[in-house]
């Protein structure tokens, strides 16, 4: 047996292991379960988004399709609209005319609500009679003045001016039959009252565009309202004496959008029911001065 550590001039002999030692930076790189792991994470991260993806198109809102009615669309829509109901009732188509009564509690104050149905609404010196069935409703309008007893503020009657004056800024105005409350500095209302024979006055405003209106006086008394309502126009009485303030911050939540007073306290009036009775507000039926106004509603084809 040769020596196996003898070695020729002419030969070169590798001693030593197949693979280079370690440290030494020639070792081949273990690379393959890096690639198999971040293709698995790949996968994972490819299913979660599908999963998630899926679940938000599961809680996304429906939409109506092309051929469908719409229903649930247009309810949409009417949720967004504050739908007022009138106060009174007006299933009755025979014409009758009459007023109808609706009590009310808003914010622990007791309301009347007068609402004249199938009547025309129009001004007058002194108190009407209460006896004349073809008269509704009335009840005082504009206040007087205390030093010489004429009217407060404009005032115009059946197309003659009586009064002028801005001394409130709440108005009423009745033109071709029709009734406008507001409130406003200067109205066309009282030159469109004198040239078509209307009527025209001013009283504190109450409510402006659903809007409060402070007023000076701060006292208590039961108080009268002339209201507008989605269309609507009535009288609103307060059953116990209330401020200014709190009267007008009941109409506002009773919805009311234009107001002004009238005439409060034992002030005369009357109305007529469906059945033909008379209630009055007080016992005073003579007028004390010749120039108490009244706001009535009559049948429109009889006069007094």
């Amino acid at each position: 047996m040769s020596n196996e550590w003898n070695i020729k001039d002419d030969e070169i002999r590798i001693i030593g292991s197949d693979q280079p030692p370690k440290g030494s930076g020639n070792e081949p790189k273990k690379t393959g379960w890096i690639v198999w792991a971040l293709a698995a994470l790949a996968v994972l991260l490819t299913i979660a988004i599908i999963v998630l993806l899926g679940r938000r198109r599961l809680i996304e809102p429906d939409e109506p399709g092309l051929f469908e009615s719409g229903d649930t669309l247009v309810v949409m829509k009417l949720k967004e609209i504050e739908v007022i109901s009138p106060l009174g009732d007006y299933s009755d188509t025979t014409g009758l005319t009459y007023t109808e009564t609706i009590e009310k509690t808003v914010n622990d104050i007791p309301l009347t609500i007068f609402i004249p149905h199938n009547a025309v609404p129009e001004l007058c010196l002194k108190a009407p009679d209460y006896r004349n069935k073809d008269i509704i409703f009335a009840t005082q309008a504009a206040d007087i003045r205390r030093d010489n007893k004429k009217i407060v503020g404009a005032f115009v009657l059946k197309g003659e001016p009586l009064a002028w004056g801005l001394s409130k800024k709440g108005f009423c105005g009745i033109i071709d039959g029709k009734i406008t409350v507001g409130v406003a500095d200067n109205s066309p209302l009282f030159e469109q009252a004198t040239d078509t024979e209307g009527y025209f006055f001013r009283q504190y405003p109450l409510v402006d565009n659903g809007q409060l209106v402070e007023n000076e006086p701060k006292n208590k008394s039961i108080r009268k309202a002339l209201c507008e309502r989605a269309g609507e126009v009535f009288v609103v009485k307060s059953e116990t004496a209330e401020s200014f303030h709190d009267f007008a911050q009941a109409l506002v939540d009773l919805g009311v959008s234009n107001a002004i007073y009238l005439v409060g306290s034992t002030s005369y009036g009357f109305w007529h029911d469906r059945d033909g009775n008379v209630e009055e507000f007080s016992d005073f039926r003579v007028s004390k001065y010749k120039y108490e106004s009244y706001v009535l509603w009559r049948v429109a084809t009889t006069s007094f």
